[in-house]
């Protein structure tokens, strides 16, 4: 057994927390953009684009996480393409990251008045102006507690990279647990270094509700 000490474990599980971080914010960021032209194309007049694009949230919401995961990594080398656990890991989350962020959009926007629609409409407004200036604006306070409260989804997610061989804190508590003989100490650090990631998010998204709800009143 090697001997770690607590510090030891400590500096090396936040050492792999920032792997977490920097993975969940590629995965949040990308998938944000991604989502975003989805939402704009499903939005439009294209019955075709809708149907596709909504085919494309039932498959990613509609399976497994880690399924995906193993799908990419080993299917992509599958056509020759040597692919790394990381870039693997950035592909899956972003791709399912886009997925929810566009139907928690779409919900939002939904939620705006139709008469919205219908008055910018009579001023001559293009589809475009028309979300740009008048409905994305009011989906925006809408949008913004659940889009903030899904970045600890993402978060969570990231665990799940560990399974391909992606070194962040879970798999580097793995690590170190079977290096030291100490799982429950190990996992219990492992948990605390998520709860100090996501609690603080889930506070600013109950915030965040909170002054919007009452600024809508």
């Amino acid at each position: 057994m090697v001997d770690f000490t607590l510090w030891d474990i400590l500096r090396n599980l936040l050492l792999a927390a920032r792997w977490t971080i920097v993975l969940s914010l590629i995965a949040f960021i990308g998938g944000g953009v991604m989502g975003l032209v989805l939402l704009v194309l499903r939005l439009g007049r294209n019955r075709f684009a809708d149907m596709v694009i909504g085919g494309y949230v039932q498959l990613f919401q509609g399976t497994p996480l880690l399924m995906q995961l193993f799908l990419l990594y080993f299917g992509i080398a599958l056509f020759g393409v040597d692919t790394s656990p990381w870039v693997a890991a950035c592909m899956a989350l972003t791709l399912y990251t886009s997925a929810y962020l566009t139907e928690i959009w779409r919900g939002c926007v939904e939620a705006v008045p139709r008469g919205q629609w219908e008055a910018s409409a009579s001023l001559a407004l293009s589809f475009g102006q028309q979300l740009s200036h008048i409905i994305l604006p009011q989906a925006l306070k809408i949008a913004v507690p659940p889009t903030v409260g899904f970045l600890v989804q993402v978060i969570k997610g990231t665990a799940l990279a560990s399974v391909i061989g992606f070194v962040e804190l879970t798999k580097a508590g793995g690590m170190i647990a079977n290096a030291t003989y100490e799982p429950l100490l190990v996992y219990g650090f492992v948990a605390l270094i998520y709860f100090a990631i996501c609690f603080p998010i889930s506070l600013v998204a109950g915030s965040l509700e909170r002054k919007l709800h009452v600024g809508q009143r």
